[in-house]
């Protein structure tokens, strides 16, 4: 497998030392932190995924969270404890990527991780060819968009979203669709994420024609 590089921000050591040991026997290289403070100085370093905790000293989960999403595109899960619902909402809408409620099973965790890990980065016989569309550079494999030499930075979701409808040009994508693309199959919330994630890639792609079909979902036009 992959040498994928996971930072686990745990304050309950234990708990964090179990799941260190079931991702390591995964081939992962694992960093645990349980301050969050001393995590967020790790940020520049940019590995594949963040697993955070929420209630942390030094610097709670939704701060770091913040900071994590405004140097890059890493995804995170959020682990926590507490309101499981209102937790899950607000990490959604600050850009985490997954969600799981203590009490959990490690494996379910590196179940989850590695289904993100394998969207993310896709291994190399699963690699797709570049997407040009109105003057912009669509690269599935990297997960990057360009706009002649400017490179437009993208949260994960807003990629993920871009990358399902330009792979479907001209095909009407339901919102039930794009969520089990974008979100995954357990996603729990509104499906007014899909239109707020819309919302943000037509502010930051506006050439691409991406089309509201009332009362369904999108779909990208070729022109």
């Amino acid at each position: 497998m992959s040498q994928f590089v996971v930072n686990l921000v745990e304050d309950e050591e234990n708990l964090g030392k179990v799941i260190k040991a079931y991702m390591e026997k995964e081939g992962w290289e694992v960093n645990l932190f349980t301050d969050g403070k001393e995590a967020s100085e790790h940020i520049p370093n940019q590995p594949h995924l963040w697993i955070l905790d929420i209630m942390l000293p030094g610097m709670d989960g939704y701060q770091l969270l913040k900071s994590i999403k405004a140097q890059g595109d890493t995804p995170v899960i959020f682990i926590s404890a507490r309101d499981k619902d209102l937790d899950r909402v607000l990490g959604l809408e600050l850009g985490s990527d997954d969600y799981l409620a203590k009490p959990f099973l490690p494996e379910e965790l590196v179940i989850r991780a590695k289904k993100m890990l394998t969207r993310v980065y896709p291994p190399e016989n699963q690699q797709k060819d570049e997407i040009g569309l109105n003057g912009y550079k669509i690269d599935p494999t990297s997960r990057t968009v360009h706009d002649g030499d400017e490179h437009i930075e993208l949260t994960t979701k807003e990629m993920d979203l871009v990358i399902l409808l330009t792979s479907h040009i001209g095909d009407a994508l339901s919102r039930e669709t794009i969520i089990e693309y974008v979100w995954g199959t357990d996603y729990f919330g509104s499906e007014r994420a899909v239109d707020d994630v819309v919302r943000r890639v037509r502010k930051k792609l506006p050439r691409i024609h991406l089309e509201t079909l009332y009362g369904y979902g999108y779909r990208v036009l070729s022109s």
